[in-house]
């Protein structure tokens, strides 16, 4: 049988980047056509409010899935590091005890995080206008959690093992039907809000399902006998240990988005629409770079399993070059067409203005963001959880101290801190990876 894999430990490192980022990155840009549709059928069609409603709950979404994709993370990690030892068995038991793992923490996290949704909006000074649409946009994830958790952990197995085709042909199909789920629930049914949640929910949890069914007819590594389902407390317990530093990472972050979400609802309607369009702008620039930081946790993950160290700095060289090219290539797009691109979401003027302006700032720090990826990428693959701490703790420090600086010490009462204070986070965490990656490095070569 043919299989779905790459092996990694063997041949050119940047073609073998190449080939495994290419599918996936285009699997990632329509992944990220679920919220880009959204967001832009809900305020073409029920206004900027409505817009700033699902914005609103980004980082609160995020935050509550923080526990599910660090260990999903930490799983894809220990699973590609025994592909690149050729342990079969170890490969088809982990893959089979991370099912467990995220079965059950995105029922128990998405059940709390129903009950928990409105005090946290409140606490993050929601406007009145938007509290109702977001608080039910914000509960519809909750519910749906178990269902994307699904998805990202079929995708996450299939990636650890080179496989970054099969996920990309179903999200190309889910998001085909998202869209058009979009367009029924919300203009043909007039369900608002609630029928933009409930598509993206039924498109990701079809999406996984077909995405298993596939796995299981076409790759050897999915089909299990009895002595693959064991529960191996050790793998269990290195893959918690792995991951949960990332999910603190995750959470830490969302935190700190928070409570940069508290100082732009702070600025009114407008700056949340804004804020909101920006974001989902930037969620595509940042595609690429987390598509390049995943194919270099894996190239990572099996080259450091197989102990092959000269790999792991030729990968990551390889990588910081080609994200080098990329952000040389976008900036002066955003610069130039920031404004045209908001207005896509909205017609309101001021809203476009103000984000085409607030792209203008954040993408002079697009350097800053692609080494946090890179570095990110190298680190995850041989293991280093540590860092995942350091860069929640640097995120959260940034985003919460720099717009107080800026508004308090400068006296900047003005939208624009939101930004600056983005760019300046970004520049202080891009240090902060580089040093920590240092500080492996001279590890690995001792080793």
């Amino acid at each position: 049988m043919k299989e779905n894999t790459m092996n990694m430990t063997e041949g050119s490192p940047t073609k073998l980047i190449l080939l495994f980022s290419i599918p996936m990155l285009i699997g990632n840009i329509f992944q990220q056509l679920y919220s880009f549709a959204d967001s832009m059928i809900v305020g073409r069609l029920l206004g900027a409010d409505a817009l700033a409603s699902i914005g609103s709950t980004g980082s609160v979404s995020f935050f509550f899935f923080a526990l599910s994709l660090g260990i999903g993370t930490g799983g894809g990690i220990i699973t590609s590091q025994f592909f690149g030892r050729g342990d079969t068995a170890k490969v088809k038991n982990c893959i089979m005890n991370n099912a467990y793992i995220m079965i059950i923490m995105p029922i128990f996290v998405g059940g709390i995080a129903f009950f928990l949704a409105e005090p946290v909006l409140y606490l993050l000074r929601t406007p009145a206008e938007i509290k109702t649409n977001a608080l039910l946009y914000l509960r519809i994830n909750c519910v749906g959690m178990l269902f994307v958790s699904f998805y990202n952990y079929i995708s996450s197995m299939l990636r650890s093992l080179g496989d970054s085709k099969t996920p990309l042909y179903f999200l190309i199909f889910s998001c085909l039907l998202n869209v058009g789920l979009d367009f029924l629930f919300i203009k043909a049914f007039n369900l608002g809000v609630f029928g933009a949640g409930v598509a993206t929910v039924i498109s990701q949890f079809l999406s996984g399902i077909l995405c298993l069914i596939f796995a299981v007819k076409t790759n050897s590594y999915f089909k299990f006998s009895k002595n693959d389902y064991f529960v191996n407390l050790p793998v269990i317990r290195d893959t918690i240990k792995l991951g949960m530093p990332v999910s603190l990472q995750f959470a830490m972050i969302a935190i700190s988005c928070m409570a940069l979400q508290s100082v732009v609802n702070s600025f009114g309607p407008v700056a949340v629409a804004a804020f909101t369009a920006t974001e989902k702008i930037e969620e595509f620039v940042h595609l690429p770079y987390q598509t390049l930081s995943a194919a270099l946790s894996t190239f990572v993950g099996q080259n450091y399993g197989a102990k092959k160290i000269d790999r792991v700095f030729k990968g990551y060289y390889k990588g910081l070059l080609m994200m080098a090219i990329f952000t040389t290539v976008i900036i002066p797009v955003i610069q130039f067409t920031g404004k045209a691109i908001t207005s896509l979401f909205v017609e309101s003027e001021a809203v476009t203005e103000m984000g085409g302006r607030a792209l203008q700032i954040t993408s002079i720090f697009y350097y800053f963001l692609g080494i946090i990826y890179m570095v990110r990428g190298i680190l995850y693959g041989v293991g280093d959880s540590l860092f995942s701490f350091i860069n929640g703790i640097v995120e959260v420090i940034g985003r919460v101290v720099f717009p107080l600086v800026l508004m308090n010490c400068f006296n900047l009462q003005s939208p624009w801190v939101i930004w600056w204070s983005v760019g300046l986070v970004w520049s202080i965490a891009g240090i902060t990876a580089w040093w920590r990656y240092a500080v492996i490095r001279k590890r690995l070569l001792l080793h």
